[in-house]
């Protein structure tokens, strides 16, 4: 008799720790789903301000320099957003690269006179890099005594109410449209097109270049360096300001009831 009762007890309690494990058994999510929730961790209307801020800079062995920086803020009372572009021009320091070649090679002459080394590096491959998703940085270099820098950041904080649009400054960037200048230092172009903005440098004298972009979702920062001594800078900077003032009773409301139709499942 003892042994029946036993054995009953046995199947019972393994039934129970079945049915106990298959309520916490972990589903896999398909990826389409995921992609679906993307975002899904803000509040609507919980973001008052939005602004993206991007420079990107060159600076040759003889201290000349150029660039862009472009900016833009958007919030609520924005009409539609827009980029405006300042471009960045600096001459040299007037001293002599160390570098430079005494013995008459091809070479560039910057603003200040001096002489910079025509760059002979070679890269090859890296045709990927341009249609990559996400955030891709890259830096491939192939001379001497080069510096680069690729730097993303992202500014979260919280106010109650939007900051001032700081006023424009610079020349407003219409899509399809290039802002562009050159000096010494080579070329710089700002670029509207699809559905994102390009950054793109080409240093003079077959120096190097450098590319940021954002666009479609992706930011690309890509420099390639094949002289000497340059110095290359591409940034871009996320601003985004939340909402701080307290939930309204409705959205309270809402919470609390999502909260109770967990304890009826057992959480």
């Amino acid at each position: 008799m003892k042994t029946s009762y036993w054995l009953a007890a046995a199947c019972l309690a393994a039934s129970a720790s079945g049915y106990a494990n298959a309520g916490f058994k972990p589903i896999e999510i398909k990826d389409q789903e995921l992609a679906e929730l993307r975002g899904r961790y803000v509040m609507p209307g919980r973001i008052i301000s939005f602004g993206i801020v991007m420079s990107s800079t060159w600076r040759n062995a003889n201290g000349d320099l150029i660039g862009a920086a472009t900016s833009m803020q958007l919030q609520a009372a924005t009409l539609k957003p827009e980029f405006y572009v300042q471009t960045i021009k600096e001459h040299g320091n007037a001293l002599a690269n160390a570098n430079a070649i005494a013995n008459g090679a091809s070479s560039s002459s910057g603003s200040n006179g001096s002489v910079v080394p025509t760059g002979t590096g070679t890269i090859t491959g890296g045709a990927g890099l341009n249609s990559s998703q996400g955030v891709t940085q890259s830096v491939r270099a192939a001379g001497d005594s080069n510096t680069a820098y690729n730097n993303v950041a992202i500014n979260v904080s919280e106010a109650r109410q939007a900051p001032a649009l700081m006023p424009a400054q610079g020349q407003a960037l219409m899509a399809g449209q290039t802002i562009g200048g050159s000096n010494a230092a080579g070329s710089v172009a700002v670029s509207a097109s699809g559905g994102g903005v390009q950054m793109a440098i080409q240093a003079s004298g077959n120096q190097g270049t450098a590319l940021q972009q954002v666009a479609q979702g992706g930011l690309l920062q890509n420099t390639r360096l094949l002289g000497n001594a340059n110095v290359v800078n591409n940034m871009t900077q996320l601003n985004v300001v939340l909402n701080n003032n307290g939930m309204s009773a409705g959205a309270l409301d809402c919470n609390l009831t999502q909260l109770r139709a967990l304890r009826n499942i057992g959480y």
